[in-house]
């Protein structure tokens, strides 16, 4: 193992080299706000990737009372520094933290266990000191989120819990970590079906809950002051999808400082990007990279650019990737990784990778299992 870790070593050494990565944390943990603008700092994020299905895991079985077995829960060895510093040394800009924050909270007072918060900022702070910027979000967090509509005082209640415990708790950070509002859960179909229901007022409610969520969180955030004051903020796009984030009734917040930017989710086609074999809900398909395909893909990209670029909202995908990669061929997951990129970054769009552990990133050997998609992606960094 001591022999793979230093080959791993030299091997993200030179590619750190050769991608011009420079570990400081200027705009990290020093607490610095510089004067940057959000679609300045999308762009100085060039490329990501996410910490899957590590501090967001979650589920009543699991046992123990320490972060380590939440931490650990779905897969993912324990985080350790050499871990974050390969992902800086692969290149990419920025590393999206998925969190959930229910785990060791007390569910009557919605207190967050000290432990749990010092550990997420821990590794948030080994992303900073390696230079790259850093995504903090509510995750699924155990699906309480389906109860907006029904106990929306409740759940409204522990959202800005949430999240002023994490104002107070990170705000010291510099203007590299950026919160997210939330992640795909703002939808409900309870209140509307985008497949049965039409423009019903149902539609309005259901947008109009996510935008009021929303908008809470650019208010508890702003309120907290500090650096918060001033710090560049993710909003949530309505289930990131693109055509419903496009859609007119989802309205980004009103933010006096002006720094927001929208996310979006890309796993389209999902039969091909989710799919390893055939379920109820679609036949699988392996392979990607028709005239059709790449058609779709610039479509939305170029839906994206219309609805926000050009309209002076940076766009960050927070998760993209062909990622159910069992029935597909090493070819096929990088052509459409690859393509992803390549679109995103020619309108300005920052793509981050959703990776767990074992798919993308090796987290024992602290490396990209993939060097020429890691390649390609560097190419359009």
């Amino acid at each position: 193992m001591e022999a793979k870790r230093i080959i791993a070593a030299l091997s993200a050494a030179a590619l750190c080299l050769s991608s011009g990565c420079v570990r400081s944390d200027t705009g990290g943990k020093t607490g610095e706000m510089r004067d940057t603008t959000t679609a300045e700092l999308v762009e100085e994020m060039g490329i990501g990737i996410n910490l899957g299905n590590t501090f967001e895991a979650c589920g009543g079985w699991i046992s123990g009372d320490s972060v380590s077995d939440y931490e650990t829960a779905w897969g993912s060895p324990v985080i350790t520094e050499e871990m974050i510093r390969g992902y800086a040394d692969s290149g990419f800009g920025v590393l999206r933290v998925p969190v959930a924050w229910s785990n060791m909270m007390d569910l009557d007072t919605y207190e967050i266990d000290q432990r749990y918060i010092d550990r997420v900022k821990e590794v948030v702070g080994w992303a900073l000191d390696d230079g790259m910027c850093v995504i903090m979000n509510i995750h699924w967090d155990g699906g309480w989120w389906e109860g907006f509509p029904t106990v929306k005082d409740r759940c409204m209640e522990r959202y800005t819990a949430i999240w002023s415990q994490l104002c107070e708790n990170f705000g010291g950070f510099g203007d590299k970590l950026m919160f997210e509002s939330l992640n795909e859960e703002g939808g409900w179909s309870s209140l509307w079906d985008r497949y049965q229901d039409g423009e019903s007022e149902g539609k309005k409610e259901s947008f109009g809950l996510l935008n009021e969520i929303n908008q809470t969180f650019v208010d508890i955030v702003r309120g907290s002051g500090g650096n918060n004051e001033k710090r560049h903020l993710l909003i949530a796009g309505y289930n990131t999808d693109v055509d419903l984030t496009c859609d007119p009734l989802f309205v980004m917040p009103d933010d006096p400082a002006g720094r927001c930017a929208v996310s979006v989710h890309y796993y389209t086609p999902s039969n091909f990007c989710l799919l390893a074999e055939d379920a109820d809900w679609g036949k699988a398909k392996p392979a990607w990279g028709s005239p059709r395909d790449y058609t779709e893909l610039e479509k939305y990209m170029d839906m994206l650019k219309e609805h926000f670029v050009d309209k002076g909202v940076p766009v960050i995908i927070g998760e993209f990737g062909a990622v159910a990669t069992a029935n597909k061929t090493d070819e096929q997951v990088r052509k459409y990784n690859v393509a992803v990129v390549s679109s995103a970054r020619e309108r300005g769009i920052c793509p981050v990778l959703w990776d767990v552990t074992g798919v993308f990133y090796d987290r024992d050997l602290c490396q990209f299992m993939d060097q020429e998609m890691l390649s390609q992606f560097m190419e359009h960094k």
